[in-house]
């Protein structure tokens, strides 16, 4: 008698090659990350300069951000369609918000920092939310387990996230978090932690706890995705800690 292949296994094994093709390893698959990266030789060489630090250029305005307490809808519909107006979260100048996507009470909340540049009318639609759609596959979640919010109501390169750690976006996001109510969050930015009552992560990945009102709720707190000559490490720490953090 011949035994079937479960289709779900085999499409989620699939999604984890892909994960790992991907990030250009193709023929070692192991839970440790540091036999597959190598060290740059060349930064040791003998009389061999250190790279040019270019600073970025941020623009001269950065968003401007609400400190005093204001009313927050009480369910979730109500606040997505706040969420797409109000002033509250940048004093009317943001322009091209972009709604969240998902129904309450799913398996995993992704938190990004901000919408994508290339997001127009679904959140996370360039190469990060690709990359996420891909980890979120191979670790065998699907599309409809998925709540994909913001800290962010629109894309906001320059921000200064210091200032809005006990402002009006916190609060929202805290909101925002409560009325979701997921089983678990996955916050992708160090700068979101201390918006959930963390610290700034030490580590690329971090397991942690959202504490709210009486719920508390597991949250894997994640450095924001690299630039691609940095993603294969990126890649193997993150799922390492997303085997601690769901086993």
């Amino acid at each position: 008698m011949t035994r079937g292949t479960n289709p779900d296994s085999t499409e989620m094994f699939a999604a984890a090659m892909a994960w790992w093709r991907d990030a250009g390893l193709t023929s070692v698959l192991e839970d440790d990350p540091h036999a597959w990266l190598a060290p740059d030789e060349s930064a040791k060489a003998p009389g061999a300069s250190a790279p040019r630090q270019i600073k970025p250029v941020m623009p001269a305005v950065a968003p401007a951000i609400a400190e005093e307490p204001m009313p927050l809808p009480d369910n979730l519909e109500a606040f997505q369609a706040w969420w797409m107006t109000a002033r509250e979260l940048d004093g009317g100048r943001c322009v091209g918000r972009v709604p969240p996507r998902g129904v309450a009470s799913p398996d995993v909340m992704i938190i990004a920092c901000e919408p994508e540049a290339e997001d127009r009318e679904r959140l996370l639609s360039g190469p990060e939310g690709r990359m996420i759609a891909s980890f979120l596959k191979a670790g065998g979640i699907s599309d409809d387990q998925v709540y994909v919010a913001s800290v962010l109501p629109c894309h906001s390169p320059g921000t200064e996230w210091s200032a809005i750690s006990q402002g009006a976006i916190a609060a929202a996001l805290r909101q925002h978090v409560a009325l979701v109510a997921p089983k678990r969050i996955i916050a992708i930015g160090g700068v979101i932690l201390p918006l959930l009552g963390h610290g700034s992560p030490q580590a690329a990945a971090v397991s942690l706890s959202f504490n709210h009102h009486d719920a508390t709720i597991p949250l894997l707190g994640l450095r924001r995705i690299p630039a691609p000559q940095a993603q294969a490490r990126w890649k193997a720490l993150v799922w390492r800690a997303w085997l601690d953090w769901t086993a």
